[in-house]
């Protein structure tokens, strides 16, 4: 009868780490599948609901997105001016958006 011999420590911290690598791409790869970045049609509708919720929320209170028109935060400004001028057009991509999600999936 065969018997195994015990593996040294060297080894088993060597499978050790080669099983949390592989852990590790596992959460990787779902993250990267799951994400709204690699996905056009994902993409699209968060920047939808990006340029709505900015119109939105500069007509409940203008004095918030207002005062930052430059810098990073002035990305939400531009969102509210794009969804204010161009609202019938938003709200066509919405439409088509709400149709292609609910029958094509």
């Amino acid at each position: 009868r065969y018997i195994r011999p015990r593996c040294s420590e060297n080894e088993s911290d060597a499978r050790r780490r080669y099983n949390r690598n592989i852990n590790i791409g596992k959460q990787l790869n779902l993250l990267i599948n799951a994400s709204a970045i690699f996905n056009f049609q994902s993409l699209l509708t968060v920047i939808l609901l990006l340029i709505c919720t900015c119109a939105y929320i500069r007509a409940l209170a203008p004095s918030l997105l207002d005062k930052n028109k430059t810098g990073f935060l002035g990305i939400f400004w531009k969102c509210a001016r794009i969804g204010e001028r161009k609202s019938p057009y938003v709200a066509c991509c919405c439409i088509i958006m709400a149709f292609t999600i609910l029958f094509s999936e």
